[in-house]
């Protein structure tokens, strides 16, 4: 999600509260398109790796994706329709798992594996 620039990303650990998942990855974006892109690259990412969801859901609006891989639900929301739900409401039992900073921040994690490109010096005319 975070290297499509999902906004306030949440991971909850719900196992202990229902039978449903295990854990539920909120996430939010700026608009429908941006939606679904992220929930494009989570079933890529996932489904490259043999792990194929139960059910995609929303897609067509883009307004709420819900993709079920089984122990783990992920919900992309566009943020009016996050607010209006408040899953972390609902959910507010649910202990919260930490993401690891190099995670969260994959551009900058990125950009230090970089290695300069210089170019070459002129040569001087004799």
């Amino acid at each position: 999600m975070l290297d499509k620039k999902a906004l306030d990303v949440l991971v909850l650990h719900v196992a202990p509260l229902t039978s449903v998942a295990d854990y539920l990855v909120l996430g939010s974006a700026e608009s429908d398109r941006q939606t679904r892109a992220i929930a494009d690259h989570i079933d890529g990412l996932l489904s490259g790796r043999g792990e194929r969801p139960l059910s995609i859901e929303g897609m067509a609006s883009g307004q709420w994706v819900l993709l079920d891989f089984g122990d783990v639900v992920a919900h992309i929301f566009r943020q009016d329709t996050r607010a209006h739900y408040a899953l972390e409401r609902l959910w507010r039992d649910a202990k919260s798992v930490p993401i690891p900073a190099e995670v969260s921040r994959p551009g900058v994690a990125a950009a230090k594996r970089r290695t300069p490109v210089r170019k070459p010096k002129a040569r001087k005319q004799a």
